[in-house]
């Protein structure tokens, strides 16, 4: 895909800014860790390397410095805020780069810098400048603000002064970069505690923080940079990573001799009386992505209108599971759940699906009735926003998004195959595999969006994709066509329809 194509994704951001974006994200490592294994990859570079912890700390006041320099290269003044720990070291590090600079300097200390220990310490030790107290209702007036509070180690809400500084930060109109991760941003969930700094940049070091990715991470991190301060590569090479990032994969060249049957059947168990658009997005959402046919099982009653304006749908209609089981000898991919409601009509076609043994797609209350009556299969993805999540682990929505990681992990361990589990950050879980993709925009905060998911997913299932990625590259390039979709007329009264031109885009 060309970068071309790619600039106009943010819909709200000039186009500059958008293909700005996009090079970033592109040139971001794969790999994702937790805050407890990237301080054991710091811990190897200074112990088992020799890498002085000074010297990364330099090296990371540095990039913070650079990057300050390159996004706001008309800045006269800077305000940074210090905390008590190694995140205080880069920032004094800021500090004093900055005054040697020329740029006028304020410090402001949450904690006394005098108590500060180890490299922190030694860095506030060579701060040539002044450093002010932070106090309550502090007033600030600086171009740029540089968070420097708090680190990757935080495991409780932020209280006291450390709030109030954070508070005061996100009340000005400044632009804002913070030093490592966002302080009151969880590392590991992406969650704020409490509260959080809103950035306009993070820069992060030496391994990308999953918690940066997913959850709540997005209203906080603003653009993400990463410097990995001189550490050598294989330094890494004995830790596995957590997780990793979802990137485009193109898909296979079809053979030019290539006909409807080799590209794969998809059938969409669902729609019941008065919700057949849902059956309906999601069988045009898999022709969209390159399925060669598409069936929809659906309610006799209104089976007959279903392909009214989209005719290359074949539509039947079924009111029993006998009925159904002739389907399911001819097709290759079966997406159950969409508008398919809970009823005994429901529960029987689901049941027919699961024991085709065919690869299935479930979604909505494909996945309410599989809660009610859990079992596993291998050859599944399942894609569940985290409500049906709750409902598949007995659970609370609120326990599912207060550690996304694990409840996709937890899902796929109970239930099998893949895991899909959807919101800003959309994991994938596999047995051995745990992504995430950072396409999407909250104009997909409504109706019908998760139809089309399921229907991308399976469309590229049935055209030979494993499980894993046809569910990956089913979110990325969903998210992507979303994006796409936003960018001439912004993110509010975004239907899900409207994804569809560009899904056909994307694919090729």
């Amino acid at each position: 895909m060309s970068l071309n194509f790619l600039v106009q994704l943010k819909g709200n951001l000039p186009v500059a800014a958008t293909k700005q974006h996009y090079n970033t994200m592109q040139n971001l490592p794969i790999k994702l860790y937790r805050a407890a294994q990237v301080r054991e990859l710091d811990r190897i570079a200074i112990q088992e390397r020799g890498i002085p912890g000074f010297e990364l700390m330099s090296r990371a006041g540095a990039e913070v410095f650079q990057q300050i320099k390159k996004q706001w290269p008309d800045a006269r003044s800077v305000a940074v805020f210090c905390g008590s720990g190694n995140n205080a070291g880069d920032g004094y590090i800021v500090a004093g780069l900055a005054l040697v600079a020329g740029l006028d300097v304020y410090v402001y200390a949450v904690s006394e810098p005098e108590k500060l220990r180890g490299d922190a310490l030694t860095a506030y030790q060579h701060y040539q400048g002044t450093v002010l107290p932070f106090q309550s209702e502090q007033a600030v007036n600086a171009d740029v603000l540089v968070d420097a509070l708090l680190g990757t180690g935080l495991d409780r809400p932020v209280t006291g002064l450390y709030a109030e500084a954070i508070q005061t930060i996100n009340a000005q109109s400044s632009p804002v970069i913070a030093v490592d991760i966002p302080s009151g941003l969880n590392a590991d969930t992406g969650n704020a505690m409490g509260c959080a700094v809103k950035a306009d940049c993070t820069v992060t070091f030496i391994g990308l923080k999953q918690g940066l990715f997913t959850g709540q991470a997005a209203e906080y991190c603003g653009e993400i940079c990463f410097a990995q301060l001189g550490i050598p590569d294989d330094v890494f090479s004995g830790l596995e990573a957590a997780a990793t990032r979802v990137v485009k994969t193109p898909l296979p060249r079809r053979d030019r001799y290539a006909h409807k049957g080799n590209c794969g059947h998809v059938l969409i168990v669902g729609g019941e009386l008065g919700f057949s658009g849902a059956a309906k997005m999601a069988g045009e959402a898999a022709l969209r992505v390159g399925s060669g046919l598409v069936s929809i099982a659906t309610r006799a009653g209104h089976s007959g209108l279903m392909n009214l304006n989209r005719p290359e749908l074949m539509s039947h209609g079924v009111e029993s599971a006998e009925q159904l089981i002739a389907l399911l000898a001819k097709v290759d991919v079966i997406v159950v759940g969409p508008g398919l409601g809970q009823s005994d009509w429901a529960k029987s076609l689901l049941n027919a699906a699961i024991s085709s043994g065919k690869p299935m797609v479930v979604d909505a209350d494909g996945l309410n009735l599989l809660a009610a009556a859990p079992t596993a299969k291998p050859n599944w993805i399942l894609t569940p926003h985290p409500g049906e999540a709750a409902r598949l682990l007995k659970c609370s929505t609120a326990d599912i998004q207060q550690d996304r990681f694990a409840a996709a992990l937890s899902v796929q361990a109970r239930y099998g195959g893949v895991v899909v589990l959807k919101g800003s950050g959309t994991l994938i879980a596999s047995e051995h595999q745990l992504a995430v993709s950072n396409t999407g925009n909250p104009g997909m905060a409504s109706g019908g969006m998760g139809d089309v998911l399921s229907g991308v997913i399976a469309g590229l299932l049935a055209q030979g994709l494993s499980l894993p990625d046809a569910a990956q590259q089913g979110v990325y390039n969903h998210g992507l066509a979303a994006d796409l979709a936003v960018a001439k007329d912004g993110e509010r009264g975004l239907l899900a329809g409207d994804l569809m031109p560009y899904l056909r885009q994307l694919v090729n």
